[in-house]
């Protein structure tokens, strides 16, 4: 069993991405979005863009205590970044985010026991050709009814475009839970329609244990990967 590995940049950028974001809005720059949605924005443009550095020990982080000076000449190097990060993702927000507030997401402040459900990546393909499918609507379903997004950053249905090659994600809500350390199932389906190809339900479960949330659970959120799906024409045989 490997031991805990952790990108010790990423404590940095999420650090500094609330500083900056904060020091903004005290300037009250009405041109700049710093809402919790364009910061993640911000943290991943950053994050892409920079080498990680990644330890698994106490005497690790101890090592990277020490680096004083190389630390200052990264959290230089970050920032610049930060804020070339903001203007690109205010150049290009997301539509479906009301960017009029912080949008903090309330999960991310409240200490309280939880099932964070892991973000659900599936891809779907035409049964004949295996070709990724171009053009599809994709619903999640939980108990029945359509299944609740974390937020409005994540669709439910999700519309496939031609450049993701017929992949689509969820992240649902998280549920609360009476205490940590439970362990329970969730049961889930996904349900994918196209033009001219039969309706395919798949059902699947996922374990999950509480936990107690953590300001940075969304950055380690773990995903859970459901088999390629395949969808074949109206009148064709069933061939699962």
């Amino acid at each position: 069993m490997f031991t805990e590995i952790h990108n010790t940049i990423e404590d940095i950028v999420f650090a500094q991405v609330t500083e900056v974001g904060d020091s903004i809005e005290r300037s009250k720059n009405g041109e700049l979005c710093t809402c919790h949605q364009c910061r993640i924005d911000t943290a991943c443009y950053v994050l892409n863009r920079i080498e990680p550095h990644y330890i698994s020990s106490n005497r690790g982080v101890a090592r990277v205590e020490q680096a004083t000076i190389a630390r200052q000449q990264k959290v230089a190097e970050i920032v610049s970044l930060i804020y070339e990060g903001i203007r690109q993702v205010n150049h290009n927000r997301r539509p479906f985010i009301d960017h009029g507030s912080r949008n903090v997401d309330p999960e991310m402040v409240l200490n309280t026991p939880i099932f964070n459900i892991p973000i659900i990546i599936g891809r779907v393909f035409n049964g004949l050709n295996f070709e990724p499918l171009p053009e599809a609507k994709v619903e999640l379903f939980q108990n029945g009814d359509i299944a609740v997004m974390k937020d409005a950053a994540w669709q439910n249905p999700f519309m496939i475009v031609p450049n993701t090659e017929g992949t689509f994600t969820f992240w649902p809500t998280s549920i609360p839970a009476e205490a940590t350390a439970i362990n329970k199932i969730f049961e889930f389906s996904v349900k994918v329609e196209a033009p001219n190809l039969e309706t395919l339900t798949h059902v699947f479960k996922i374990p999950v244990t509480s936990e107690m949330q953590t300001a940075d659970a969304y950055f380690r959120k773990r995903s859970f990967k459901l088999p390629n799906l395949h969808l074949f024409p109206e009148d064709g045989e069933d061939e699962f």
